[in-house]
């Protein structure tokens, strides 16, 4: 749906993205996390023509960006970072307004249901609504045409939790319709509740693209193991995949990267009575990579 090639914007002297190359899959949700500044909203523009790459290209749906921009856009449902509407119409004016840009083929029914679901009075006016229903209104017009693809930056933000989960579902729905989703964000516990895969940017660059449970496995995890009489933590410190161990009488706690074969066997030798496994979140990779800026398991 989406191949980016060696893509590269710059704003004069000051870098914006670096040579970045990526491919989104069709019927994914692909997680594009970074903190603000990082170079996201940078990528999306330039994916959508709104700005030029300086070098590079992308493709979406086999498509020139530059060239095809149009034909693609009439494909796209699109909610920026940074919305802004027409504050003195109603909600229903504003959407009815976007409905006739795409031909007034949209039933008004499928607005009414997904205003609804997130519970959206479209009879008030813009200029009266919180920052919350502000963004309802965007994620209406993203989503009320069915698109083939969706690109949205940082959708949540003002969303109460209840309203989130109803976005997680709306989400889950156009994958199951073959709808493909890029999400922009840095609300990570989001995007590993909805990601099938995650990039992740770095001052402009990728640090990683990845599966989300590939990422996983090759992350830092937490096991305790419990004996029944203190066991010496040498033997496990000497375990390749282990990165540190401790003894806390007869309990010994682990810092473990990669497999656990090895560790298991370890542990067999000694009569276990208890082990407990703290799984990293994609919080703590994603604060892993951010730190030492290493790369991690590339799968594009």
């Amino acid at each position: 749906m989406i191949e980016a090639d060696h893509l590269t914007h710059a704003y004069g002297a000051t870098r914006g993205i670096e040579d970045l190359s990526f491919s989104v899959r069709r019927g994914e949700v692909f997680g594009y996390l970074g903190p603000n500044g990082a170079g996201k909203t940078t990528t999306i523009r330039t994916m959508l023509d709104l700005i030029r790459p300086t070098s590079g290209a992308v493709r979406i749906f086999g498509l020139d960006a530059r060239r095809d921009a149009p034909r693609i856009h009439t494909h796209v449902g699109f909610l920026p970072g940074d919305l802004t509407l027409y504050e003195r119409l109603t909600g229903q004016e504003y959407l009815r307004a976007f409905a006739s840009f795409r031909g007034n083929g949209i039933p008004w029914e499928r607005v009414d249901a997904l205003a609804a679901r997130l519970r959206l009075d479209l009879g008030r006016r813009i200029r009266s609504l919180s920052h919350g229903n502000r963004q309802k209104v965007g994620l209406l017009q993203a989503f009320m045409h069915e698109p083939r693809l969706l690109i949205l930056d940082e959708p949540t933000q003002g969303l109460d939790p209840l309203v989130q989960q109803e976005f997680a579902a709306m989400l889950d729905e156009t994958r199951a319709r073959g709808g493909t989703t890029f999400l922009s964000s840095h609300v990570l516990p989001e995007v590993e509740r909805v990601c099938d895969r995650v990039a992740i940017i770095r001052e402009g660059r990728l640090i990683t693209v990845s599966d989300v449970e590939e990422l996983k496995t090759h992350a830092l995890r937490w096991l305790e193991l419990h004996f029944d009489r203190p066991v010496g933590a040498e033997s496990f410190a000497s375990l390749a995949s282990v990165e540190r161990a401790e003894q806390h009488g007869d309990r010994v706690r682990l810092t473990v990267r990669g497999p656990l074969d090895e560790v298991i066997k370890e542990a067999a030798r000694h009569n276990v009575v208890n082990v407990v496994s703290e799984e990293a979140s994609l919080e703590d990779i994603f604060l892993t990579l951010y730190r030492d800026g290493s790369e991690g398991v590339t799968a594009p």
